[in-house]
């Protein structure tokens, strides 16, 4: 006697669909959206990535809460990861936490930086960076975009990326934009005037200032100032 199939029987060996997968860097632990990517059944893998917070289906993902996004231009480390994160075909910049906190304000907001600096800089993303950027109420908005993301049609995706390696006139001029309000283009005018790093922490704050104004201040500040 033929043994008959039963359809209805809970074992079979059919084909488990696999599910999305996003790459994480290891750093993201501390946060609450892989668990809640986990929860929208995603799976993850976490990894120690040079470049971007999330890989998902071929898109370098860097997240940033507003307050992140906000010191991160204040001390010029976001031109740095943008420049690294367009080794990637498809890329996006999400800034996360509208809901909860503003981006800025029509006056000069807490941390002294002014509403229309940031303005110029988030066109400065979309123009001269070619990033896309999302803005995300909360952890579970961005959560739910990376899982709409994860539906893609997979791509081929690169994870041999590397930091850029800067040669040594931009690796001076990176160092002197570590000082508060310094930025490419004072930083350049330091180095053509004083030609050395060392030369601009032994300058006067009067010979600072003939180049500088008033920033030179700051520098004095921080140059003098005990840790």
């Amino acid at each position: 006697m033929k043994k008959i199939f039963d359809i209805f029987s809970k074992k079979h060996s059919g084909h488990v669909k696999e599910k999305p997968k996003a790459i994480v860097d290891y750093r993201e632990k501390n946060s609450l959206i892989p668990s809640e990517l986990i929860h929208l059944g995603l799976e993850i893998e976490f990894r120690n990535l040079k470049v971007a917070d999330y890989i998902i289906k071929g898109v370098a993902i860097e997240r940033k809460t507003v307050s992140d996004f906000v010191s991160s231009m204040i001390n010029r480390r976001l031109p740095k990861q943008l420049e690294e994160l367009g080794q990637y075909k498809e890329r996006l910049l999400i800034v996360e936490g509208i809901d909860e906190q503003e981006l800025y304000t029509d006056s000069e907001d807490r941390i002294g930086m002014h509403p229309n600096s940031i303005r110029g800089f988030l066109l400065s993303i979309l123009l001269k960076y070619k990033v896309p950027i999302i803005f995300t109420k909360n952890y579970e908005d961005t959560a739910k975009f990376l899982s709409v993301l994860s539906k893609r049609k997979p791509n081929e995706f690169p994870l041999n990326v590397k930091k850029k390696n800067l040669n040594k006139k931009e690796q001076k001029q990176f160092i002197v934009e570590g000082f508060p309000g310094i930025g490419p283009k004072t930083s350049k005018k330091l180095l053509k005037k004083f030609k050395t790093i060392k030369n601009i922490i032994n300058a006067s704050e009067e010979e600072l200032k003939e180049v500088i104004g008033k920033k030179a201040e700051n520098i004095i500040k921080i140059i003098e100032g005990k840790y």
